[in-house]
């Protein structure tokens, strides 16, 4: 346990920090739009990052690294699909969906901007949409669970169930207690220490195995298809992997970064910000994979953790050629993207629940007071529904994340996107598209039909059932209306 004191100390003040910085926020939250969107106050930078960190979760560091491990560059596909993605999202759907929120009853969930967005009296859209969003990220949560489990077990060499509680307990603490400001500051603080690890991580192992050329070299002898990035895959396989990208235009975490900007105007900015950081953080992670495989050739006496479970590349490196203080930084970088992530998708399901439950149906006169302490009770209520989920340790972490992340870009991608650029719009097409989406990718999901990833049949099917239906029939004036006068204040915002 020596050698990982350093470690621990380290991942205390870490921990101690990011509730530290809870702490600080809860002061600045006075009302539910407060916690649950930071009274639309973020900068450009913030937005940024904050949308970077929720997004990259310890699928960045454990998940991706391990694939080109194995793999090679063959996995990298799904990095590239993620950067085109992310950065139609950042042009097409960003600015737009602040304004839209904003001009639809100042909506605070994305349920609540349907339900404006589409007049829906019902009660209908509001309700399926926070059921799905419920639904999927409960399992979204568990991976989160999983991936910080997995991190604690390796480095202290806990038991998987005390691991669990160790890894999820300080994100659901700082959640708990500043709500959306608290994460946004703490996601600043973990994007910056993910991209300090990515950039750092790569050149180090490269220096270790003997520069450019002979690591090159090394990675050939253990298999030459390792560059080959068409090594194994089929059209099928490529598009699967490359329809990630679909994802981000229906992700509640990431698109509620968006409806937080404190305008439109530090929208282009933080588009910059954000896709740098992206690249970065991705090719780095490739490469910590990538010459992981020739480290661990010319080492195979270290090799044994990692062939055990390749997700772990990125964990064993940093332990074995880092001094155990340094190591102790790149380790709680992982605990960063785990945390940045699971507080943003706690936070949103305790939106759903608050906003689109209980205010809506249960309590509508519940004072701002009474609503943020709800909010926080259904922090701690969904975490230990994650927990739960996240007991089996058979859980493999980028399993769970690609069903929660094709059901929330099946489900409101198409709808979200459709919404912000198509004044036609109505709300049967909203719920057909919707419902579409959701049950293809369950459907999908459960026959592994065609070996696609059913994100993308999802999104297909939910986009054509949108159109269809709302061709059927007819917005409201008041709906057109309202989107012109958004439209316009983007355009002038722009």
């Amino acid at each position: 346990m020596s050698a990982s004191n350093p470690t621990l100390i380290t991942f205390v003040i870490y921990i101690l920090a990011m509730v530290l910085i809870g702490f600080m926020a809860y002061r600045s939250t006075n009302n539910l739009s407060d916690y649950i969107l930071g009274g639309r106050s973020l900068g450009s930078v913030v937005t940024a990052l904050s949308a970077g960190a929720s997004d990259m979760s310890g699928w960045l560091l454990m998940g991706l690294p391990g694939a080109i491990y194995m793999s090679g560059l063959s996995e990298a596909w799904i990095a590239i699909g993620l950067i085109i993605g992310a950065y139609l999202n950042w042009l097409f759907v960003a600015g737009r969906l602040r304004v839209q929120t904003e001009y639809n009853g100042d909506a605070l969930t994305l349920p609540d901007y349907f339900t404006s967005r589409f007049e829906d009296k019902s009660g209908l859209l509001r309700i399926i949409s926070a059921v799905v969003i419920l639904v999927f990220f409960t399992i979204y949560c568990a991976s989160g669970i999983v991936a910080g489990a997995r991190l604690f077990e390796s480095t202290f060499g806990m038991s998987y169930e005390t691991a669990l509680w160790a890894g999820a307990a300080a994100t659901i603490a700082y959640t708990f207690v500043g709500g959306f400001l608290a994460v946004s500051w703490t996601d600043t603080v973990q994007a910056t220490l993910m991209i300090f690890a990515l950039i750092l991580t790569p050149i180090i192992v490269l220096l270790a195995t003997g520069g450019v050329d002979t690591t090159f070299l090394a990675i050939e002898a253990q298999d030459p298809a390792n560059f080959d990035m068409l090594k194994g895959t089929t059209f099928v396989g490529i598009i699967s992997l490359m329809g990630w990208g679909l994802g981000y235009f229906g992700q509640p975490h990431i698109l509620a970064r968006f409806m937080a900007a404190d305008s439109v105007k530090s929208i282009a900015k933080a588009r910059r910000i954000s896709m740098t950081w992206m690249i970065l953080c991705l090719v780095g992670t490739c490469a910590v994979g990538f010459f992981g495989i020739a480290y661990f050739s010319a080492h195979p006496d270290l090799a044994g953790p990692v062939t055990e479970n390749h997700e772990r590349v990125f964990i064993e490196l940093a332990k074995i050629l880092f001094n155990p203080w340094i190591a102790g930084v790149l380790l709680s970088a992982i605990l960063a993207a785990v945390m940045s992530t699971l507080s943003c998708q706690l936070l949103v399901c305790s939106s759903a629940l608050t906003e689109d439950f209980y205010k809506a149906f249960l309590r509508k006169s519940a004072s701002q007071l009474e609503l943020v302490w709800v909010g926080r009770l259904m922090v701690l209520a969904v975490a230990l529904i994650a927990i739960g989920i996240a007991a089996n340790p058979e859980n493999k972490v980028l399993g769970l994340v690609s069903y929660a992340w094709a059901g929330f870009g099946a489900a409101f991608g198409p709808v979200v996107l459709i919404s912000v650029l198509w004044k036609g719009m109505t709300r049967n097409g909203a719920l057909a598209g919707i419902l579409v989406g959701a049950i293809t990718v369950v459907v999908w999901k459960h026959f592994a039909l065609l070996g696609l990833y059913e994100i993308i049949p999802g999104f297909i099917l939910g986009a054509l059932a949108i159109v269809l239906v709302s061709t059927l029939g007819r917005p409201s004036q008041g709906m057109v209306a309202r989107f012109e006068k958004a439209d316009e204040a983007f355009k002038k915002g722009h």
